[in-house]
Protein backbone atom coordinates (compact mmCIF):
# COMPACT_ATOMS: atom_id res chain seq x y z
CA UNK A 1 0.00 0.00 0.00
CA UNK A 2 1.14 3.48 -0.72
CA UNK A 3 1.89 5.99 2.00
CA UNK A 4 -0.02 8.80 2.48
CA UNK A 5 0.82 10.25 5.40
CA UNK A 6 2.69 12.84 3.94
CA UNK A 7 -0.41 14.23 2.39
CA UNK A 8 -2.71 13.04 5.66
CA UNK A 9 -2.86 16.80 7.12
CA UNK A 10 -3.81 18.51 3.89
CA UNK A 11 -6.55 16.19 3.27
CA UNK A 12 -7.98 16.20 6.78
CA UNK A 13 -7.75 20.33 6.20
CA UNK A 14 -10.25 19.92 3.72
CA UNK A 15 -11.85 16.75 4.39
CA UNK A 16 -15.05 15.66 6.43
CA UNK A 17 -13.19 12.82 7.51
CA UNK A 18 -9.85 10.94 6.47
CA UNK A 19 -10.31 7.78 4.92
CA UNK A 20 -6.38 6.45 5.26
CA UNK A 21 -6.85 3.62 2.76
CA UNK A 22 -8.60 5.82 -0.07
CA UNK A 23 -6.14 8.02 0.25
CA UNK A 24 -3.71 4.96 -0.10
CA UNK A 25 -4.96 4.04 -3.01
CA UNK A 26 -4.99 8.22 -4.57
CA UNK A 27 -1.27 8.10 -3.45
CA UNK A 28 -0.70 4.42 -5.64
CA UNK A 29 -3.12 5.65 -8.79
CA UNK A 30 -0.77 8.78 -9.28
CA UNK A 31 2.38 7.35 -8.35
CA UNK A 32 5.52 8.09 -9.98
CA UNK A 33 3.68 11.76 -10.77
CA UNK A 34 4.18 12.65 -7.49
CA UNK A 35 7.66 12.93 -8.13
CA UNK A 36 7.46 15.65 -10.24
CA UNK A 37 6.76 18.93 -8.65
CA UNK A 38 4.10 20.57 -11.39
CA UNK A 39 2.16 17.01 -11.11
CA UNK A 40 1.85 17.04 -7.66
CA UNK A 41 -0.01 20.12 -7.69
CA UNK A 42 -3.59 21.10 -9.49
CA UNK A 43 -3.47 24.38 -11.66
CA UNK A 44 -7.51 25.21 -11.08
CA UNK A 45 -6.88 27.80 -13.84
CA UNK A 46 -5.74 24.96 -16.60
CA UNK A 47 -8.82 24.24 -18.53
CA UNK A 48 -6.66 21.15 -20.24
CA UNK A 49 -5.93 19.70 -16.49
CA UNK A 50 -9.12 20.20 -15.63
CA UNK A 51 -10.80 18.25 -18.54
CA UNK A 52 -8.09 15.33 -17.86
CA UNK A 53 -9.28 15.09 -14.17
CA UNK A 54 -12.65 14.96 -15.17
CA UNK A 55 -12.21 12.45 -17.94
CA UNK A 56 -8.99 10.46 -16.48
CA UNK A 57 -10.16 10.89 -12.70
CA UNK A 58 -13.77 11.48 -12.57
CA UNK A 59 -14.83 8.78 -15.44
CA UNK A 60 -12.41 6.56 -15.55
CA UNK A 61 -11.02 6.42 -11.96
CA UNK A 62 -14.01 7.14 -9.95
CA UNK A 63 -16.06 5.27 -12.10
CA UNK A 64 -18.59 8.42 -12.26
CA UNK A 65 -21.24 8.44 -15.14
CA UNK A 66 -22.75 12.13 -14.70
CA UNK A 67 -22.78 14.85 -17.67
CA UNK A 68 -19.76 17.36 -18.17
CA UNK A 69 -21.47 19.94 -16.21
CA UNK A 70 -22.35 18.22 -13.23
CA UNK A 71 -18.40 16.69 -13.09
CA UNK A 72 -16.94 20.34 -14.10
CA UNK A 73 -19.56 21.93 -11.09
CA UNK A 74 -17.87 19.42 -8.85
CA UNK A 75 -14.51 20.00 -9.68
CA UNK A 76 -14.91 24.04 -9.25
CA UNK A 77 -16.86 23.59 -6.28
CA UNK A 78 -13.08 21.38 -5.11
CA UNK A 79 -11.00 24.53 -6.66
CA UNK A 80 -13.05 26.96 -4.83
CA UNK A 81 -12.61 24.63 -1.41
CA UNK A 82 -8.82 24.65 -1.63
CA UNK A 83 -8.43 28.50 -3.01
CA UNK A 84 -6.23 29.07 -0.06
CA UNK A 85 -3.68 27.08 -1.62
CA UNK A 86 -3.22 29.53 -4.22
CA UNK A 87 -1.39 27.67 -7.58
CA UNK A 88 -0.16 24.62 -4.98
CA UNK A 89 -3.25 22.77 -4.72
CA UNK A 90 -1.62 19.10 -3.38
CA UNK A 91 -3.04 16.76 -6.17
CA UNK A 92 -3.61 14.09 -3.39
CA UNK A 93 -5.84 16.37 -1.62
CA UNK A 94 -7.78 17.49 -4.38
CA UNK A 95 -8.72 13.53 -5.98
CA UNK A 96 -9.56 12.73 -2.86
CA UNK A 97 -12.04 16.07 -2.43
CA UNK A 98 -13.75 14.83 -5.53
CA UNK A 99 -14.06 11.57 -4.62
CA UNK A 100 -15.54 12.52 -1.25
CA UNK A 101 -17.48 15.37 -2.53
CA UNK A 102 -19.03 12.17 -5.39
CA UNK A 103 -19.49 9.81 -2.66
CA UNK A 104 -16.99 7.75 -4.15
CA UNK A 105 -14.37 6.74 -1.38
CA UNK A 106 -15.16 3.70 -0.23
CA UNK A 107 -15.36 2.62 -4.14
CA UNK A 108 -11.65 3.85 -3.79
CA UNK A 109 -11.28 1.62 -0.33
CA UNK A 110 -12.36 -1.38 -1.78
Amino acid sequence: MADASAYAENIKKYAKGYNKTAAEKIVGHLGIALRNKDSRVVACSDDGELDRIRDKWCRTKLGLALNQKELDAGIAEICDQMKAEGGQKCRVAFYYLLAEHFGRLDHLAS
